[in-house]
């Protein structure tokens, strides 16, 4: 019997091994848009998502405010900038197939299930970019420890899927558009240029996997009824536990139709939270 595509998304979650995680999801969005394009939509079905996905007994997970802080001027920071981002890419994984399998009860079009789909396809690439990069210097993913606070944010938002649009994609994703472009300059300034081309890919698609979060958000606010920068303004208060920083990359987000009045009224209130910690 074939998978539903809510089964398949359950499959990857519960995958451990970063490498084999990231070929079960290419194989699975494979699958799902085989099935698109030929006419035949899989069934999305209904699974039971794990709270936490299962990871690898490496890298080990500290609280934020235990992990070395990285200083990218030299080799040895550049790595351990490299493995951040690894380990923000796997976690991406995860967010997008989680947000497939967790929401099934809230009916929303197979355009939806793209997205996401292909979101999740991306990050996997992204992921192994930037493990290629770690192991063609001598290291790997898992060699050095990461934040233990990644998943925090999906499992805030577990029973609220305009909650999750909001704090994943349009905050968590769209801060990756702020930081990036400072990221490309380290590593083309280093001379690093397998890094660079991976970070410029990244850069490049992270677009999209925010203008997804901002299409569906505002769609589900059109079918409530309700606005939808109000509507953001409520939950990233009540969910986020980061802090808006500026500077805004306010072109790149403006290409994926994330507005001023939505994240900059928010800055200043956030970012005097005490002991909070961004993603990115």
């Amino acid at each position: 019997m074939s998978l539903t595509l809510a089964e398949m998304a359950v499959e990857v979650l519960t995958t451990a091994d970063g490498r084999a995680k990231t070929a079960l999801s290419h194989a699975h969005a494979a699958r799902w848009c085989e099935a698109r394009a030929a006419g035949t939509p899989l069934a999305i079905g209904r699974a039971n998502p794990p709270i936490r996905p299962s990871r690898p007994d490496q890298p080990e997970l500290l609280p934020p405010r235990d992990v070395p802080r990285r200083r990218p001027g030299s080799p040895q920071g550049r790595i351990a900038l490299l493995h951040a981002l690894a380990h923000i890419e796997l976690n991406a994984v995860d967010l997008h197939w989680d947000i497939i399998a967790r929401f099934t009860d809230t009916e929303m079009p197979l355009g939806f299930y793209d997205d996401w789909v292909k979101s999740a396809d991306e990050e996997s690439k992204h992921f192994n970019l930037l493990c290629d990069c770690l192991e063609a210097i001598g290291s790997h993913y898992g060699a050095l420890p990461a934040h233990a606070g990644m998943w925090r944010a999906a499992e805030d938002t577990a029973t609220d899927l305009h909650g999750r649009l909001a704090v994943v994609p349009m905050v968590l994703e769209a801060r990756g558009l702020d930081v990036t472009p400072g990221m490309i300059e380290i590593f083309t300034k280093a001379g690093e240029a397998a890094a660079t081309t991976a970070l410029k890919v990244i850069y490049a698609e992270e677009v999209g996997h925010v203008a997804y979060g901002v299409k569906w958000f505002n769609w589900l606010c059109g079918r409530d009824g309700t606005d939808p920068k109000d509507v953001f303004h409520g939950l990233v208060r009540k969910y986020f536990r980061g802090a808006l920083k500026p500077p805004f990359n306010e072109e790149k987000r403006a290409e994926a139709g994330l507005p001023p009045d939505f994240y900059w009224p928010l800055a200043d209130e956030v970012a005097e939270a005490p002991g909070t910690a961004g993603f990115r």
